[in-house]
């Protein structure tokens, strides 16, 4: 594994006269190195014969690092054939892949689904791993797979070509794509447990429906963290394609619980604020996924944003943009998918009540410590959060009227039948095209698609004067716009839906 991409190792053993000794090179970690003993004991312990020979075993290509114990079974093999003491037939259209134990058993393997979609890609045709990695091995389409629990089951086997083992299920049909409520799982939190917070909740409605990045600004209690929370409940079913992505990265990060089926609902990643640069994005010789790239396709929610390291944050800034993060080790270059909706929630002041009108709530907060408290986050890297959102303390008397009438307000349910017609207006616009989402528009495309009559376009001009807004500020706000003339089931941009996008930069306008 490389990133989350797999490339093939071709596994030579060579058997020579010679002190008995095996050497493996083609640089190995200390796993693979260690690997000998392990091997020497799982083939004595299944009743084969440990070759007293001079065995040499090189990993091509010998100038890429390899990691991990996934080659025991592959060198394993290797012995078995080269010493004469197996007969098997078709390894050369065969992937072996799987780490032994010592008395013979195959253990579980993390990243298997890229490896196997990298052997397809590659010509091969069948690929042996062990059978707890067999379900997972399944879900990728055009290679036989064959499942081994123990290496004695490797004697039954001796042409790979004419072996077919497993129930031969594959990945199932297509996800209807339109369908919000598809994508939606039995969560157990839904909308309909906040009460009030209306405009919040359109505000995540309009975030969900266009994958748009979103802050949530309030002080301590006013529902910030539970609103952003059952945002997983209304987000948009992930197609087949999204599925295996998000499935391939949490393979190779070990972290797929369910390996015999793909991961179909969207991430939802909450990193506690102590989190270092190499948790958020990816760390290690050979660097496995970060909170960024795990929370590909859904949301990652960074909650009290500025108590999280600046230089932490600032790794925010190119994964926000480009979609992606590139990380550069001596051998090679990794890169990760990190397309991803990022969902805040900040207090206005260290204290949380700077603006408050509540007698009981003051802020006690110099004008210096707010100042210190808000540069936590750089401008640049707010201009790239699309939503600024201002969440008021909840007034407990509304909330107890409302309770007492039965007027919870919007649903989880609701809200995703809003945003279908949004769905499938994005669907029908962008067919063909690689964008699924308004929040995806760059370029050319932005242009075609977010077109402004005279007043809108007056008006925008006239707010970016004021608010001292950036180019960038002024696409999102476009993009914004789009997603609010879809959910109105509307081609046309009108001022009304530019207006509300305006508003929804409320950190522009106060903090600028």
């Amino acid at each position: 594994m490389q990133g989350i991409e797999g490339y093939l190792i071709e596994v030579e053993v060579n058997l020579m006269s010679g002190l008995p000794m095996m050497a493996i090179v083609g640089l190995p970690d200390s796993a693979i190195r260690e690997a000998g003993e392990r091997v020497r004991a799982a083939v004595k312990n299944c009743g084969y014969r440990f070759p007293l020979e001079r065995i040499t075993v090189n990993m091509a290509p010998a100038d890429m690092r390899k990691e991990g114990a996934s080659f025991d079974l592959a060198v394993a093999v290797g012995i078995l054939v080269t010493s004469g003491q197996h007969r098997l037939e078709g390894l050369e259209r065969c992937l072996v892949i799987g780490e032994l134990a010592l008395d013979g058993s195959l253990r579980p393997i993390p990243g298997v689904l890229s490896m196997v979609d990298a052997a397809r890609a590659n010509g091969l045709t069948h690929v042996m791993l062990p059978a707890a990695n067999a379900p997972e091995a399944r879900l990728i389409e055009g290679i036989e797979v064959i499942g081994l629990a123990h290496l004695d089951e490797l004697k039954g086997i001796t042409d790979i070509r004419q072996t077919s083992v497993g129930d031969g299920s594959r990945r199932g049909g297509g996800m209807n794509v339109l369908d919000a409520a598809a994508g939606a799982a039995k969560f157990t939190e839904d909308f309909a447990d906040v009460w009030g917070q209306h405009y919040a909740k359109r505000a995540l409605l309009v975030a969900a429906s266009g994958m748009h990045n979103i802050m949530l600004v309030g002080p301590p209690g006013s529902g910030k963290t539970m609103l952003i929370r059952r945002l997983p409940s209304i987000l948009p079913a992930l197609t087949d394609q999204e599925a295996l992505e998000v499935t391939k990265i949490y393979s190779a990060a070990g972290a797929n619980k369910d390996r015999s089926r793909l991961i179909r609902t969207r991430p939802f990643r909450s990193p506690h604020h102590t989190i270092s640069i190499g948790g958020l994005v990816g760390a290690g010789s050979i660097p496995k996924p970060g909170e960024i790239s795990l929370s590909h396709k859904g949301v990652l929610f960074l909650d009290e944003m500025p108590e999280f390291p600046r230089y932490v944050l600032e790794a925010l800034r190119q994964p926000l943009e480009d979609r992606h993060v590139t990380i550069s080790r001596a051998k090679a270059v990794f890169t990760f998918p990190a397309h991803f909706i990022l969902a805040a929630s900040m207090n206005p002041c260290p204290c949380g009540y700077f603006g408050s009108d509540s007698d009981t709530s003051t802020c006690t907060c110099s004008p210096l410590k707010v100042q210190s408290y808000r540069s936590r986050l750089s401008g640049p890297l707010l201009d790239r959060i699309d939503m600024h959102i201002e969440v008021p303390r909840a007034d407990l008397k509304s909330l107890a009227l409302a309770q007492g009438q039965g007027m919870a307000g919007w649903s989880s349910a609701d809200m995703r039948e809003r945003m279908q017609v949004a769905l499938e207006r994005q669907a029908y616009r962008y067919r063909g095209t690689a964008i699924r989402f308004n929040g995806e528009l760059a370029g050319r495309l932005l242009r075609e698609a977010c077109r402004l009559p005279a007043e809108a376009e007056q008006l925008l001009l006239e707010s970016i004067d004021t608010l001292g807004l950036s180019v960038r500020a002024h696409d999102r706000i476009l993009r914004m716009a789009r997603t609010l003339a879809d959910l109105d089931d509307v081609e046309a941009i009108g001022e009304e839906h530019t207006a509300e996008a305006i508003q929804y930069r409320s950190l522009d306008r106060k903090w600028g």
